[in-house]
């Protein structure tokens, strides 16, 4: 079976899941309407969902053999086009699944791989995508040759097979030590580009995707960054010198996060994230309106740990009040258990209507300043 992607047009497909651990199914479900969204962001519509409860995933089919066969039946009589896993199967699972069901698999890891590579744009995301791609593909080439299992064992028959996959292995081998040798190449160039930005004060937006990071970029930069209503709108990296009162700063605007985030994006999208780590400010964007922001909170600052153990100054910014099902005045937010979350100082916005924006930025302007007297104590005065 080829090698499994979305393509332009729209597919049928069914999500799947497993409840293990400690999620209940509340958290469960709320994780199969965001496999939905990024099926629907690369181009497929969910028709079905199909969850399971095991202590852990079946390490030959990530579900029950009976669980199975139940998605074989469904896929059968709807003429599904793929089947989708809330999580990164193993090469074996894979295999075992594709054999069982016969149908396109996506795996959690590959779908969010998908949607990286039909957003990036510029030369450097496109090289990161293809990098963390290889290297998800390299465990999995034998998957990609089962059509040569209709040929029968034996003398005389053991090696096209084989040394094709070996072959398929050298290049895909020499192709990922290519594209690590452009993004060294590349995060050159970056630190060359960060070290000419002088000693400005450095602000990042952080956040868990479609939290409205671009659009609150847009607003304070008074710049036009791409923001859309789908989720990794942006991939690369963008960065507009602000001026508050007089008071230069840098604000960076980087990718979104996401609960899952393959392993092999963020070892190549480590330039990228280096304005994370240099960032003297994280700015946390959180959806307020999204009913399990704290997971989404919680999310985002796990994987911050992964890419920088230091502990930076943070803000948090709670954006979309616009879209709260009840309404609250900012006052009353401000009172909640919400305005303390952290310990951190925090602001009530909507980016999008422009809500309270003056607030956010005077907040940003107090941070950033006692960032910048502590760097240059010789220029008080200004202040």
């Amino acid at each position: 079976m080829a090698h499994a992607t979305i393509e332009e047009i729209q597919e049928k497909c069914i999500l799947v899941s497993v409840i293990h651990g400690d999620v209940d199914e509340r958290l469960a479900h709320e994780y199969l309407d965001e496999l939905a969204f990024l099926a629907e962001t690369a181009g497929a519509v969910g028709v079905m969902a199909f969850t399971q409860k095991l202590p852990y995933p079946n390490p030959r089919t990530y579900v029950g053999e009976g669980k199975l066969q139940e998605i074989k039946n469904y896929a059968d009589e709807q003429d599904i086009d793929a089947v989708i896993f809330d999580d990164e199967l193993s090469p074996s699972q894979l295999r075992n699944i594709e054999r069982a069901l016969n149908r396109k698999i996506i795996d959690r890891s590959i779908l969010i791989l998908d949607i990286f590579a039909k957003r990036a744009r510029t030369f450097h995301a496109k090289t990161q995508v293809e990098l963390a791609q290889l290297q998800y593909m390299l465990p999995r080439l034998t998957r990609m040759w089962t059509h040569l299992e209709r040929q029968k064992g034996g003398i005389g028959m053991r090696g096209p097979g084989e040394s094709q996959i070996e072959t398929d292995r050298r290049i895909i081998q020499q192709r990922i030590a290519l594209m690590k040798e452009r993004l060294k190449e590349i995060d050159k160039q970056m630190t060359i580009q960060r070290g000419n930005r002088g000693q400005l004060v450095r602000v990042a937006l952080v956040g868990y995707t479609n939290v409205g990071k671009s659009t609150l970029m847009n607003l304070i930069s008074k710049s036009d960054v791409f923001a859309e209503n789908k989720l990794f709108a942006t991939l690369d990296t963008t960065v507009r010198k602000v001026v508050i009162d007089n008071l230069p700063f840098l604000l960076t605007d980087t990718v979104g996060f996401i609960r899952k985030l393959p392993k092999q994006l963020l070892e190549s999208f480590k330039s990228t994230l280096d304005e994370v780590r240099e960032a003297d400010l994280l700015v946390h964007v959180l959806d307020l309106s999204h009913p399990n922001f704290q997971d989404h909170f919680d999310t985002v600052n796990s994987t911050l740990q992964e890419i920088d153990k230091d502990i930076k100054p943070t803000l948090i910014v709670f954006n979309k009040i616009d879209a709260l099902s009840e309404e609250s005045s900012l006052e009353e937010l401000k009172k909640t258990w919400m305005a303390r979350l952290d310990g951190r100082p925090c602001v009530f916005i909507s980016a999008v209507a422009k809500t309270n924006t003056d607030e956010l930025k005077d907040t940003v302007y107090r941070e950033v300043k006692e960032i910048f007297k502590v760097r240059y104590p010789y220029n008080n005065f200004l202040f």
